[in-house]
């Protein structure tokens, strides 16, 4: 079977939708921090740890949910910590993440081995999954059942956040001060918004996004945890952020752009080409995404500078 016969197929369109959801959460999580003005590097941290906790915890509680509270709540803990530091201890917010990323790239891997006695797979841990849902009528139509039903609930969980996440900071007052304080902290403050309270709410909350993301990638999409198992998503997810101007709506464009890529190079693996090709495909076409938003974010800028 050739790629292109892969490729146009309702398989390949329901593998694209399972490879843009932890992009989509990791670009929620960026642009709701992108939009007080911060950069969080650590959602690539927060997605792995909450990516262990989840299949941890739900082996130790016995349920997949509570599983997933616990390592949302890390999550928003990790956020929290990064946040604190930051703001209120004045830390330089690029190290703090780039300390995180690190510190838990070792430390989940050091946590697998404490538990299981494996440094490269949790399956000697008995872990739970996230249900899958069938939507009714939908599941029975001919192809886009196929592609549009019987995901895992994360999966819509995400699209769900990224209509909450455009309502929220778009119709709602306090997305309006969040806003306000990405734009202009010290007029925010004059008129009583405290900068540094709104800044690490925004944090936490993607904490919370982040945390989802990395739960869906060993519950959902797999059942188990392997080191570094989120290779990258985050980073690509800020990605996606970038390009779709922080804008939810076309963060989750930006995202399904990078799923698509992700779901080629899984394609092309099966096909005899080259695994290192294949495996820098989704970064490559990253990078052009990001070449192609700083192009157009200069051209703004300069038609701001010409405008009498």
């Amino acid at each position: 079977m050739d790629i292109a016969s892969l490729i146009f197929s309702p398989t390949f369109l329901a593998t694209i939708i399972r490879m843009t959801t932890p992009l989509l959460y990791a670009s929620l999580a960026g642009i709701v921090v992108a939009q007080v003005g911060m950069m969080n590097l650590a959602i690539e941290s927060t997605m792995l740890t909450a990516a262990l906790m989840g299949v941890l915890f739900s082996a130790w509680t016995h349920s997949a949910w509570l599983g997933l509270l616990i390592a949302v709540a890390i999550g928003v803990l990790m956020s929290f910590v990064i946040a604190y530091a930051a703001l209120v201890l004045k830390a330089d917010m690029f190290m703090n993440g780039v300390a995180f990323n690190l510190m838990m790239a070792g430390g989940t891997t050091f946590i697998l081995y404490v538990v299981t006695g494996s440094k490269g797979m949790s399956s000697g841990v008995m872990s739970l999954t996230l249900p899958t849902v069938d939507i009714p009528l939908l599941r029975d139509i001919p192809v886009l059942g196929e592609v549009l039903s019987g995901h895992n609930v994360l999966t819509y969980i995400a699209v769900l956040m990224a209509v909450l996440m455009h309502v929220f900071l778009f119709k709602t007052k306090l997305g309006l001060r969040l806003r306000m304080v990405g734009q202009n902290d010290s007029a925010a403050e004059s008129v009583g918004i405290n900068s540094v309270r709104i800044k690490i709410l925004a944090m936490c909350i993607a904490g919370v996004m982040a945390a989802l993301g990395g739960c869906f990638m060993s519950m959902g999409y797999v059942s188990w945890f392997q080191t570094n198992m989120t290779a990258g998503r985050g980073f690509i997810g800020m990605a996606s952020a970038a390009l779709g101007g922080n804008h939810p709506l076309g963060g989750a464009l930006a995202s399904l752009l990078f799923g698509a890529a992700d779901a080629v190079a899984n394609t092309a693996s099966t096909l005899n080409i080259p695994s290192e090709l294949v495996r820098m495909l989704p970064y490559l076409v990253t990078m052009i995404g990001l070449v192609a938003a700083a192009k157009s974010a200069g051209r703004m800028k300069r038609k701001k500078v010409d405008k009498p």
